[in-house]
């Protein structure tokens, strides 16, 4: 298996759910739930005990008359047990 890429998701929002203790990372397409449970609990050794998945659409947008679409991203929302907590959002409050 190759090595996971987490990509933290820094916003207002996901600022918001870490204080709850659900974290918010950005993860390739073809990622399941299952691959981030691992990687997550591998990279910041931490009990995961739900994962919620939701892939934001690319944004159509126009530079003069060319057309073009961004991106898809897949997000990934981790909670951790309670007590718990990942230490690379705990700098951003």
């Amino acid at each position: 298996m190759s090595q996971l890429i987490l990509t933290p998701k820094i916003s207002e929002k996901s600022m918001y759910l870490a204080e709850r203790g659900i974290y918010v990372f950005e993860v390739p397409l073809s990622t399941n739930k299952i691959e981030v449970t691992k990687a997550v609990e591998a990279a910041f050794k931490v009990n995961v005990t739900d994962v919620n998945m939701v892939i934001a659409k690319g944004k159509v947008k126009r530079f003069k008359q060319m057309l073009g679409r961004q991106s898809n991203v897949k997000k990934a929302m981790v909670k951790v047990k309670a007590g718990q907590s990942i230490a690379l959002f705990e700098g951003a409050k």
